[in-house]
């Protein structure tokens, strides 16, 4: 069977071409219309004030009349001289340079000395413990110097346990470490310069309120004389968690 249509009748054979130009031709429309921008106008009226007349306003000058003011009174001056004669002598005194010149002759003198009394200045003397030939002597302690040295760090640990008080701030702050304490046992036996050095400035207060509660000993002695004697000591603060 024949198609008797003729071919170039056929209206569908570009019938994609003719939708791509119009989607197009919709698109471009779309974006016009909304990228369209319109403007409120508003009316402004401007007055123009014109001033074809100026006011002029005459100030009177008014004049006040002040009276002068009153002459200054006059004073009269009288000038009296008088002379006084000189009754008093005055002297004049010289005064003499006590500078010293080339002609000044110098008087020689001798200068005798008398006898000058030398004073003995003692020094402080400080000898190591472990070297030392008598110990200081804690109070309670008796022996020889090995049995006083002994005797000494005993007594040193019981001050110690006795009087030892943990802070209370460096207990909730959790401030734990060791104290290592220096002083000096002087020639009079009394405990004096204290120095500390330890992790905290609460622990190190401490420790050194322990240290100045010693008691006084009897003074250590190299040659039968009395000197002083440097000790050190480590104190230990340490928590312990119950």
């Amino acid at each position: 069977m024949e198609l008797k249509k003729n071919p170039r009748a056929n209206v569908g054979r570009n019938s994609s071409l003719y939708f791509a130009v119009g989607l197009n031709v919709m698109l471009l429309l779309t974006y016009l219309g909304l990228e369209h921008k319109t403007y409120e106008t508003e009316t402004v009226k401007a007055d123009i004030l014109m001033l074809t007349e100026q006011l002029e306003e005459d100030i009177p000058i008014t004049t006040i009349n002040i009276p002068p003011p009153p002459p200054p009174p006059k004073t009269i001056v009288s000038e009296a001289i008088t002379v006084v004669e000189d009754v008093v002598e005055i002297e004049e005194t010289v005064v003499e340079s006590s500078e010293i010149g080339q002609d000044d002759i110098i008087e020689e003198r001798v200068v005798s000395v008398d006898e000058v009394e030398v004073e003995e200045v003692e020094e402080d003397i400080e000898v190591p413990f472990a070297v030392i030939e008598k110990v200081p002597q804690f109070p309670g302690c008796t022996g020889n110097n090995d049995e006083l040295k002994a005797c000494f760090q005993e007594k040193m640990q019981e001050h110690l346990q006795k009087h030892f008080r943990y802070p209370d701030a460096a207990a909730e702050l959790d401030i734990q470490g060791k104290v290592f304490v220096f002083f000096l046992i002087d020639k009079h036996g009394k405990v004096a310069k204290i120095q500390t050095r330890g992790p905290d400035k609460l622990l190190e207060t401490e420790a050194e309120r322990i240290i100045s509660l010693l008691p006084k000993m009897e003074p250590g002695k190299q040659r039968n004389k009395p000197v002083g004697v440097p000790y050190s000591i480590p104190i230990n603060f340490k928590l312990q968690n119950n």
